[in-house]
């Protein structure tokens, strides 16, 4: 009976299927047991993911089985049955059940590092195999991974190995064989239409990445890594979301003329300012908020940060626009909103956009871009110096004290910027500088004999101890340098250092330090209004009361009109795109879905409500009016 209903040939492939269900399954109920509970996934949610998660995989199985199936199917008889062939189709079959157990694994830590399954941040990721895959080894027993993964592999191949090795030992006409192809090749006709969050089921994000496949979601990071805001989003007639971007900017600045798509607006400077003092900001990797003292960490890990909020003009209500160091610096540095999927940094049409290092070079400053690492990771010595900024990366620090994949110690970096503002003050003119840090990063790893700071295996909070303990040492020595009593200092966070949360944007995990530094020139205060990255500029330019023209997205939020409290925050995860106003937040996903939430700032909790017109609208206009100005290269 099998030899009539079953082509033997392809048992060995339906088993390495079924293998790949059960661990699937198996990684899941893992993922379920660690990850659930600090997200509210209960008991009652564990069958839908199962269940779902099935399907998901299922669909996954129809695409990764698509080369095998097809080479199966159409390989003629006496090859396929030949004594090389079926030793190389074993070793084919060895090497699946070893890659299946090495990428559930990488699952795994992918998931405790970012509560996701792969998504664009694994596409950028897989752009730069380098970097990655020495901070993997530098972070991780990889060896002692592989080495488990291969003995695993090995007693699993044994269960199949007769199997494989009879598969071909039968006669197998291709009249037997096609039927099987064909029957596949009609499987992906409604494939092609399923996506892995087609049957997201669950309000709770981390519900619905339970049930996602991991291989299914990293091809639709690929397929989506840049994505045309017009197909994939929800739109407004181009005139109408011109005209309300205008409408939500026109406080800030007086436009200087009536085109529609014409943003630049004209901003006077104002004679109670600061003047044009040197302006340094410090990017700090994934310095989150809630790693300080100021905002309720009582490990004391960040003295040196908490003395500076102290001392200098803290903004406790600061945001970052995602989750990746380039939507941080595109924030800062052009004030432009995170559209959806690839940050601008990366995007080709990037060159010669509005920045603020052109305004302040307009006003005489030298513009420069500091970072510990080698600047051609993601593009960013490209993106900088293709927008006015000097770089200068890690090619121009050549002996550092310590060193890891990632770049330079912090220590090392700042010193190297000391020398290199020492050299800017020479000329008599201002500088404008923001530094890039890279310490606070896996594999954690630092110079040896900083008290309280191992030089390895202290892991996350040795990271953010480290980064406190430069930054702190940066600053003190400035003290000693003749433009440091000329200067504003920014420190503020790119990003994050974990999303966590069941929610599809989790707000609480954006919350950033963000402090305004300048001892004798800016007194010791508070500001309690929302403020995001991009805001960040148009504050400064504000602060210092420098005159300019710019067609900014981001406003001087210690000067605006109206309610503070209503100033809107915009912020990018992964696929999704929000606006945060007061306690109500508009998702735009793909799809073009708008969803509603009202977010608690006490318990971090969200709750979906009815639908806004009228605030679908404002989100609507700022993301695809600014994706028409960058892909039209207008944004000038």
């Amino acid at each position: 009976m099998s030899n009539r209903f079953f082509v033997a040939r392809f048992k060995p492939l339906l088993a390495v299927s079924l293998f790949y269900l059960l661990l699937s399954a198996l990684l899941r109920l893992i993922l379920w047991k660690v990850f659930g509970p600090g997200s509210e996934v209960g008991w009652t949610a564990l069958p839908g993911i199962l269940l779902v998660g099935a399907v998901n995989d299922l669909v996954a199985l129809v695409f990764l089985n698509l080369p095998a199936s097809l080479y199966l199917g159409l390989v003629p008889d006496r090859l396929a049955r030949s004594r090389w062939h079926r030793r190389l189709f074993a070793v084919i079959i060895f090497l699946s059940l070893f890659g299946l157990i090495y990428l559930a694994q990488v699952e795994f830590f992918f998931f405790d590092e970012f509560d996701a399954r792969f998504n664009l941040v694994a596409v950028d990721y897989l752009i730069y195999p380098r970097e990655v895959l020495i901070n993997i080894w530098e972070s991780y027993p990889v060896l002692w991974f592989l080495f488990i993964d291969a003995i695993l592999a090995a007693l699993l191949f044994g269960k199949f190995r007769e199997r494989v090795l009879t598969a071909f030992s039968e006669p197998c006409p291709w009249r037997r064989r096609l039927p099987v192809v064909a029957c596949h090749l009609l499987l992906l006709l409604p494939a092609l239409w399923l996506s892995t969050d087609s049957f997201d089921f669950s309000t709770n994000r981390v519900t619905n990445e339970l049930a996602h496949s991991g291989i299914s979601s990293l091809f639709k990071a690929f397929h989506t890594n840049q994505l045309n805001y017009d197909v994939y989003y929800r739109t407004l007639p181009g005139k109408q979301a011109f005209a309300l971007t205008r409408a939500q900017l026109e406080k800030d600045g007086e436009f200087i003329d009536s085109n529609p798509e014409n943003l630049n607006r004209r901003h006077p400077g104002r004679s109670n300012g600061l003047g044009p003092l040197n302006v340094v900001v410090v990017v700090e990797e994934s310095l989150s908020g809630d790693f300080t003292g100021i905002f309720g960490n009582r490990d004391k890990l960040t003295p040196n940060l908490d003395r500076l909020a102290r001392q200098g003009l803290l903004f406790t209500r600061a945001y970052a626009s995602g989750t990746r160091t380039v939507r941080g610096l595109e924030a800062i540095s052009s004030s432009f909103p995170p559209i959806p999927s690839e940050a601008i940094v990366k995007r080709p049409g990037s060159e010669n956009i509005a920045n603020w290092g052109k305004v302040m070079k307009q006003h005489g400053y030298q513009v420069s871009f500091l970072y510990g690492g080698y600047g051609t990771f993601d593009n960013m010595n490209h993106f900088f110096s293709s927008n006015g900024f000097a770089v200068s990366d890690r090619t121009d620090i050549p002996n550092p004290s310590f060193a890891n994949i990632w770049g330079v110690a912090d220590g090392d970096l700042f010193n190297h910027a000391l020398d290199y503002f020492d050299q800017r003050a020479q000329t008599g003119k201002p500088f404008f500088s923001m530094i890039m840090s890279t310490s606070n990063h896996r594999p954690y790893t630092f110079p040896e004999g900083i008290p309280g700071i191992p030089a390895k295996g202290g892991g996350r909070a040795a990271g953010v101890r480290y980064a406190d303990y430069a930054l702190g040492q940066f600053l003190q020595q400035a003290e000693e340098h003749p433009w440091f009593d000329n200067t504003l200092f920014v420190i503020v966070a790119d990003h994050c250092s974990r999303l966590r949360g069941s929610a599809e944007v989790p707000i609480a995990h954006y919350h950033i330090p963000l402090i305004f530094y300048s001892p004798g020139h800016l007194p010791p205060g508070r500001f309690d209004a929302p403020i995001g990255q991009i805001d960040i500029a148009p504050t400064v330019l504000g602060l210092l009361g420098l005159d300019y023209t710019a067609p900014f997205y981001g406003i001087d939020v210690l000067n605006q009109q109206g309610d503070p409290q209503q100033h809107p925050l915009l912020l990018n995860h992964n696929h999704d795109v929000a606006m945060l106003v007061d306690d109500r937040m508009v998702v735009l996903g793909l799809h073009k879905t708008a969803t509603l939430y009202r977010y608690d700032r006490k318990t971090n909790s969200q709750q979906k409500l009815a639908d806004d017109r009228q605030l679908f609208d404002r989100a609507t206009a700022i993301y695809q009016s600014a994706y028409e100005l960058f892909t039209r290269r207008l944004y000038r």
